[in-house]
């Protein structure tokens, strides 16, 4: 997030009804609720993480135990479980 001078991009009549309850202070505007994106979507975490658990799912059903994937992704056996037994998608 980036730091935007109110007076480059507010209309005059609304940046003096802002002061009126705001004077040289930082305020916060978020986007609204359609146009927010969820974690890791910038990123590509959330794509990284939905195939890894995917993968940990695919090599659970081939055979592998909690431990054996516990040690190949570098995750505790708790970890590995909940991804194996749990339905919570990212």
């Amino acid at each position: 997030m980036k730091y935007v001078n109110a007076d480059l991009v507010l209309p005059q009549q609304l940046l003096q009804e802002v002061q009126k309850y705001m004077q040289g202070g930082m305020l916060y505007i978020r986007k609204p609720e359609g146009q927010r994106k969820r974690w890791g979507e910038n990123s590509g975490g959330r794509t990284y993480l939905t195939a890894r658990n995917q993968s940990i799912r695919d090599h659970y059903a081939g055979g592998l135990s909690v431990t054996e994937l516990a040690e190949q992704f570098c995750l505790s056996g708790d970890s590995i479980k909940k991804i194996v037994y749990g339905s919570k998608q990212i």
